[in-house]
């Protein structure tokens, strides 16, 4: 019995946008916590909470994209 190919297409569509929009939501805290370190003058204080969140953020949104599908 084979696999659906499209089935496989579309779960492949699924997980590779997943993985891209976690890249996006930890880009982001990065650079948003590096221009606010630079900003503020607290160099790597911000960078680092701000990375912490972004990861963490971007495990519950794939987290729930996972669970609603």
């Amino acid at each position: 019995m084979k696999a659906d190919p499209r089935k496989n297409l579309n779960d492949y569509a699924r997980y590779s946008s997943m993985a891209f929009q976690m890249l996006a939501i930890i880009l982001s805290g990065v650079f948003a916590g590096f221009k606010l370190d630079q900003w503020l003058d607290t160099k790597p204080i911000l960078t680092v909470i701000l990375s912490i969140a972004s990861v963490a953020l971007s495990i519950y949104f794939v987290t729930r994209d996972l669970l609603r599908r």
